[in-house]
C-alpha cells in the first residue's frame, strides 16, 4: 500500500508507534505535547523499528470529552510538519476532524486514521480528495458515553456489518478499495467479552478482505484480565499483540513499540519458516 509516496507490504505485520499531543490521554496524556518532545519521542519510536507514527490531538479514552477544531490543529500540525520532514517512517494522524485530515496530509501524513469512520460532515470528501489510505474504526457510541452499556447481538458480526458499510460510503465517496484499512476497535464500546471475541475472531474479519489495524495497547481490558494499572500492562500488551500477528493484523498501534517489534518479528520467523 502507498501511504504518501511511502510503499508498505501490509503482507507482512507492522507496528505503529502512538504519539499522543494531548494533556489527558489515558496512558500518556501531557507527556508529549511540546513539538521537540514529540519529535525526539517518535525518532526513538523510529529507531526502534516502527514504521508508522499516529499522531493525535483528541483523546479518544472513556469519559473523554470533546476539543474544538482550533485546539486540535494547533496540537497536531506543528508536529506533524516536524516528523514529515525528519523521519523514515509514515506519518499516521488520527483524527475525526475534516479540516485536521486535509492539513495534516498537506503537511505529509500519508495515513489518515479515524476512529468515527468518517461519520462526522465532510469527512467523507475530504478523505476522497486526500489521496491517502484510510483507516475505518468501530465505535459503538461516542467516547464520553461508549463504555456505559454496551450491547451487540452478536460481536463480530455486528462490528464486521458496520465496517463494510463504512467501506461502502468511503468508496462511494470515491475513496479506492484499495486505500482502505478496518480497525475492529478494541475497547470503543466494547465489554471485555466483547473485546475477547473480536480477538479470538480476528481472522475471520481479515476475511473481509482489507488490511486490518488493532489497538489495545495498555487498554483497560488487559487491566481487567490481570488487575494490573496502566503502565503495568506491558507483558499483557505483548500477548494480545502476539496474538493479533498470529491472526493477520498488518498494523499493531502500541506505546512500547521496541518489545512489541521484538515479538512481531518472533512471528514472523515462525511464518517464515512455514510453522
Amino acid at each position: 500500500m502507498n501511504f504518501a509516496g511511502r510503499n508498505l507490504d501490509l503482507n507482512r505485520c507492522h507496528v505503529m508507534g502512538v504519539l499522543n499531543v494531548t494533556p489527558d490521554s489515558f496512558s500518556d496524556g501531557g507527556r508529549f505535547n511540546q513539538r521537540d518532545v514529540a519529535l525526539a519521542h517518535a525518532e526513538r519510536m523510529v529507531a526502534d523499528g516502527a514504521s508508522f507514527i499516529d499522531v493525535g490531538g483528541e483523546s479518544t479514552r472513556p469519559g473523554a470529552a470533546p476539543v474544538s477544531v482550533q485546539q486540535e490543529l494547533d496540537r497536531v500540525c506543528p508536529v506533524i510538519e516536524a516528523l514529515a520532514g525528519n523521519l523514515e517512517a509514515v506519518i499516521s494522524v488520527d483524527t475525526s476532524t475534516p479540516e485536521v485530515m486535509a492539513e495534516a496530509v498537506r503537511l505529509g501524513a500519508g495515513l489518515i486514521n479515524d476512529v468515527r469512520a468518517l461519520q462526522r460532515p465532510g469527512a467523507l470528501a475530504v478523505a476522497a480528495q486526500a489521496g491517502v489510505p484510510v483507516c475505518l474504526m468501530h465505535m459503538q457510541g461516542q467516547p464520553d458515553t461508549m463504555q456505559e452499556a454496551p450491547q451487540y447481538r452478536q460481536v463480530v458480526t455486528d462490528v464486521s456489518h458496520f465496517l463494510m458499510a463504512r467501506v461502502q460510503a468511503a468508496r462511494e465517496a470515491g475513496v479506492p478499495a484499495e486505500g482502505l484499512l478496518l480497525d475492529p476497535g478494541f475497547g470503543f464500546g466494547k465489554t471485555l467479552a466483547h473485546n475477547l471475541a473480536l480477538l479470538r475472531e480476528l481472522d475471520q474479519l481479515r476475511v473481509l478482505g482489507y488490511p486490518l489495524l488493532v489497538g489495545m495497547s495498555r487498554k483497560s481490558m488487559l487491566g481487567q484480565i490481570t488487575g494490573r494499572e496502566v503502565d503495568d500492562r506491558l507483558p499483557a500488551s505483548l500477548a494480545a499483540a502476539t496474538i493479533a500477528a498470529i491472526k493477520g493484523a498488518a498494523i499493531i498501534r502500541v506505546h512500547d513499540v521496541r518489545e512489541t517489534v521484538d515479538a512481531v518479528r518472533v512471528v514472523a520467523a515462525m511464518e517464515d519458516a512455514g510453522l
